[in-house]
């Protein structure tokens, strides 16, 4: 179980996160939402003990340190693999650190995606860098595995055939936590939202309980951040008027 309390963050004297309190239990998917600059990077971050804070994460009531760093992975999409590796460098090179790999996985998801053996990285397409990125995510044989943003850059086929890919192949004890904007395509596939705004956690609820209810994950998401939807009308009559 990963548990989070009283997480708070600041840059340059200004708030990122604030008295954060969440509890993520093994197997669940979770997704992580927010605007821009919500504050969904920061708290994947601080999880992983990039940057200090103010607050306790545990892992199963231990602190993340670099007796249990191995359980949890990370997709960014800043990226993170070696770009002058190929794809079969990178897989010995998890193979030497982690006990835990899945290599058998690991080949299939880069067989299934095309993605060739023996060709340094960099020269790959921004789609191709975000699927390896994910793949070794998937692969490094974490129990907790957070992604931020990872299929930015992927068309919309990719994208459908990682959702896919991934509800087949998880494990019953692997735990996802994705931070996305694409709502819309990822509601059937998350277990729970989370809602951060301006660095609080304003929502988090069962996608079952939605749908129970008859409320879609968008419609959720636009109540609970207050959504007005005839700003945009609001804002092309003024600039109209403007004009006149």
């Amino acid at each position: 179980m990963l548990e989070i309390r009283e997480l708070n963050k600041r840059y340059r004297g200004k708030p990122a996160l604030k008295q954060i309190d969440l509890t993520i239990g093994q197997g669940e998917i979770v997704g992580l939402f927010g605007e821009n600059g919500a504050g969904k990077t920061t708290l994947l971050k601080c999880i992983l003990g990039y940057l200090s804070y103010q607050g306790t994460i545990r892992l199963d009531q231990e602190k993340v340190n670099s007796s249990n760093i191995t359980r949890l992975s990370f997709a960014t999409c800043e990226h993170s693999f070696f770009p002058n590796l190929t794809v079969q460098s990178h897989k010995e090179f998890y193979q030497m650190h982690f006990r835990t790999f899945r290599e058998a996985r690991f080949r299939q998801l880069t067989e299934f995606f095309k993605l060739p053996e023996k060709k340094a990285v960099k020269f790959f397409s921004a789609g191709q860098k975000n699927q390896l990125e994910v793949i070794l995510a998937l692969c490094q044989g974490a129990d907790y595995i957070l992604m931020d943003e990872p299929f930015a850059g992927n068309d919309i086929f990719n994208r459908e055939d990682f959702y896919k890919i991934l509800v087949g192949i998880l494990e019953p004890e692997e735990t996802i936590l994705i931070a996305t904007h694409f709502i819309e395509e990822t509601a059937h596939f998350f277990s729970r939202a989370v809602l951060l705004q301006r660095g609080e956690l304003i929502g988090d609820c069962s996608i079952l309980e939605l749908e129970e209810q008859g409320e879609h994950l968008v419609d959720y998401i636009k109540r609970m951040y207050h959504y007005q939807a005839n700003r945009v009308e609001q804002a092309l009559q003024i600039i109209l008027e403007e004009k006149e």
